[in-house]
């Protein structure tokens, strides 16, 4: 009897223990910065390596690829954690909740009306005739909005930071290499400009930039000088490639991509640009782990 008291009691501790220690790991893993560091809320805290954290918000500016101009209207952020790697460069770690880039729907104007002409599918041939008809059946029948949504198109660690050539207006001050979703309920789920094989390549500078001129912004900080704080910041690439479009319409993809390219005037080596307002938001990785007690 003794001994099955014993045993019954270490059974009874181990549980105890494991319930402690459970509620423990459940309380770190809900750990998250607080106050004015919560804009870090998407920050990995836990990885060993970060060196701080960032969000970075674009506001406002636009995007012009081929003879397509979308000017940013909704917010999109860029977050997660920071990584030095060579001097003056940080390599960005994925967001917690794998949002690095969020994915925030563009208005394009003119929608799939500015897009797609079915006109131009030529011929007087029976195949053409169908394929017309098709072409119409499906565009003109009122669902013509269209959102651009640009979303990474690399893991993480291919987003390189540099905050020196930010503030210099000189150099490459973020390296992202991204590509564009065109979204409609016609498009289908895969009609992209870019992919993740062939992507639209942005270095982005706060100096200039072909015919773009970029700003560092002005400087400020907040929480008692622990969060560095960069507003109107703008960002600017008028030298990348664009690539063409492919996937768009499902199984009309063949039919629809080379209209969307001659519409657009993709591929596009040159014309294009991106010009990117910012408030970005930086902290060492002590500062925001701190805010989380």
């Amino acid at each position: 009897m003794l001994r099955n008291r014993i045993y019954y009691q270490l059974c009874a501790a181990t549980a105890v223990a494991f319930a402690i220690a459970a509620a423990v790991g459940a309380a770190s893993a809900m750990a998250t910065p607080k106050g004015e560091f919560a804009a870090f809320a998407q920050c990995p805290t836990s990885n060993l390596e970060l060196s701080g954290c960032i969000a970075s918000r674009t506001e406002s500016g636009h995007f012009k690829i081929g003879k397509q101009e979308v000017p940013i209207k909704s917010t999109q952020t860029l977050q997660g954690g920071l990584i030095n790697t060579e001097p003056g460069f940080k390599e960005l770690v994925a967001a917690l909740n794998g949002e690095t880039l969020t994915k925030t729907p563009q208005n394009v104007p003119g929608g799939l009306a500015g897009l797609v002409n079915c006109e131009e599918i030529k011929g007087t041939g029976l195949l053409e005739d169908l394929l017309r008809a098709t072409c119409k059946t499906v565009f003109e029948n009122g669902l013509t909005g269209v959102n651009a949504t640009a979303e990474l198109a690399v893991p993480a660690s291919s987003v390189i930071l540099s905050l020196p050539n930010a503030l210099s207006e000189s150099g490459t001050a973020l390296k992202l290499p991204i590509k564009v979703k065109l979204e409609n309920p016609l498009l289908g789920s895969e009609c992209y400009i870019g992919s993740n094989s062939n992507p639209i390549k942005l270095e982005l500078t706060s100096g200039t930039s072909g015919s773009l001129k970029g700003s560092a912004g002005e400087n400020s900080s907040k929480a008692e000088g622990e969060i560095q704080v960069v507003e109107h910041n703008s960002l600017v690439d008028g030298t990348f490639s664009a690539p063409g479009v492919t996937g768009c319409g499902g199984l009309l993809s063949a039919l629809l991509d080379p209209i969307i390219n001659n519409k657009i005037g993709l591929p596009a080596t040159s014309g294009n640009a991106a010009v990117l307002n910012n408030t970005i938001e930086l902290a060492g990785i002590e500062f925001v782990r701190e805010s989380e007690l």
